[in-house]
Order: structure tokens, then C-alpha cells, then sequence
């Protein structure tokens, strides 16, 4: 008698995650304000997002993107917001990474930051910010987000 093979109905592929952040402010009439960056190489609206450096919160590591893309700092939540998965263009390749969002309630803006001037960045409305970036997980995201801020 031969012994069947345990079958798993589905074998899932580990992503390497990065971390972001996902850069809110409310407006003087109570509505929520996004900011978006565009991306260095082909200037697609992101959010603030990179790898979580050694030793730190991945929280932690999501606001130091934020300062380092955007010069922005704030309070960033220790709770993701979510998460959504996009395909990384690397030397001639791709890799789909997992990235997990935390929220960051902007409070200042520095005077000058690591990349300051190698990206535009926009503050919009949770409607427009959704229909600007290119991961339809991203745009579901940022739509829930500002239901319940």
C-alpha cells in the first residue's frame, strides 16, 4: 500500500513586505486630505513607502519614509490600516512585494528633507488621491480610510 501524498489546496507565495505610511491631515471644513508623492523613476502618485530598517518598529520605519519622501512628520498610528500588493520594476525584473499602510496624521511639514525636490506631492481629497494612484488595493484603502477617521 502506498501512502497518498499530503495535497495543500493551495500553496501560498510569501511576499517580501515593505512598509508606508499614509499621510492624512484634516481640512478647516472637517474632511480628510491625502498627500501623495510621485514616484523618482516613472512619476506614478504613491504614497510614502520603503523597507523596514533593522531594528525598528515597522510603524516606526513607515514614518521615517514619510520624512525622508515628503518631509512630513506626525503622529503614525501603530495599527496598518491595511495592506494592498504591487509589482516592484527592479533591474530588468519585477517582484510583487506586500506593503502594509499606517496611517500618519501630518502635523508639520520640514523646511528641507533627503528628497526634497526629486518628487512632486499633492494634498487631495480621499476621492481624488483614489483615483490617482495605480493599485486598485491602495484606492479601496484610501476610500475606507476616510469613512472612518
Amino acid at each position: 500500500m502506498t501512502k497518498k501524498k499530503k495535497q495543500h489546496p493551495r500553496d501560498e507565495v510569501t511576499l517580501r513586505r515593505q512598509v508606508a505610511v499614509l499621510p492624512f491631515r484634516v481640512s478647516a471644513l472637517g474632511s480628510i486630505e491625502i498627500l501623495l508623492i510621485t514616484s523618482r523613476d516613472t512619476g506614478r502618485f504613491i504614497i510614502p513607502k520603503g523597507w523596514r530598517k533593522k531594528g525598528q518598529k515597522q510603524w516606526d520605519s513607515a514614518a521615517r519614509e514619510a520624512l525622508e519622501e515628503a518631509g512630513v512628520v506626525g503622529e503614525v498610528s501603530s495599527n496598518a490600516a491595511g495592506s494592498y500588493t504591487y509589482w516592484k520594476r527592479g533591474d530588468g525584473e519585477f517582484e510583487r512585494l506586500q506593503v502594509l499602510v499606517y496611517p500618519l496624521e501630518v502635523k508639520t511639514q520640514r523646511a528641507s528633507w533627503p528628497e526634497k525636490g526629486e518628487r512632486k506631492m499633492a494634498w487631495l481629497t480621499a476621492e481624488d488621491a483614489a483615483l490617482l494612484v495605480d493599485e486598485p488595493a491602495l484606492a479601496s484603502l484610501i476610500r475606507t480610510f476616510a469613512t472612518k477617521v
